[in-house]
């Protein structure tokens, strides 16, 4: 795995941190409109650039959490999204977005607070987040969810996401499952989300970890 970078990108109002770790090179920020993150500059980020609202309004694309924003104005940092979702990307991770409680993350890392891809095809080398290892490997799954659980009366509040040793993530909290065509796909409290990669019930674990020699580490 490759050496950890965190980089804090300073501004008069606003300083925004990279996480090289979570990092999978979406480029939602490298492709946004302005000058806030510009390719071959240096630095490559530079917050005076763009009105605060506009750094609040990239760095919350980041799927991964990889990037985050402190303002020097408290009333205008990040708050968690009103509905806590998780989509099931075409052949690549979960895509988390709400309010998460994800055990074990890094107390350096703020926005996974927001937003996290994680792993479900089993390869990755930061387990339990994505490293794009999916990428070029055997793993196929196009994000299609049968079931459909149970209405929701609440949509946000905390989503806690543990992980089972060498076994699935377990959630609990209202939350909101969208499968990979953009379909609103199943809803309810408590679930159990594969991330070995040998689920024939993909995105849900069915017990295929047991007896595999997959293991979470």
């Amino acid at each position: 795995m490759a050496k950890r970078i965190v980089k804090d990108f300073n501004g008069e109002s606003a300083t925004v941190t990279w996480d090289s770790q979570l990092c999978i090179h979406v480029a939602e920020c490298g492709r946004a409109k302005g000058e806030l993150f510009e390719r071959g500059r240096k630095p490559w980020c530079d917050p005076d650039s763009s009105s605060d609202d506009h750094v609040l309004n990239v760095v919350k694309r980041c799927p991964t959490g990889s990037l985050s924003v402190v303002f020097k104005d408290p009333a205008k940092n990040e708050s968690s999204a009103a509905e806590n979702t998780i989509t099931v990307v075409y052949g690549g991770p979960l895509v988390l977005q709400g309010e998460l409680d994800i055990e074990g993350a890094p107390a350096d890392s703020p926005g996974l607070k927001f937003r996290a891809s994680l792993c479900r095809c089993g390869l990755s080398k930061n387990k339990p987040y994505c490293d794009n290892s999916h990428e070029g490997s055997d793993f196929k799954d196009y994000g299609a969810v049968g079931d459909a659980g149970e209405a929701l009366e609440n949509t946000g509040g905390p989503l806690t996401v543990s992980m089972v040793e060498n076994g699935p993530l377990r959630l609990s909290g209202n939350v909101r499952i969208v499968a990979g065509s953009g379909r609103s796909a199943w809803q309810g409290t408590k679930t159990a989300l594969c991330r070995c990669g040998l689920s024939k019930n993909k995105p849900f674990c069915d017990g295929s970890h047991r007896g595999s020699d997959w293991t979470s580490a």
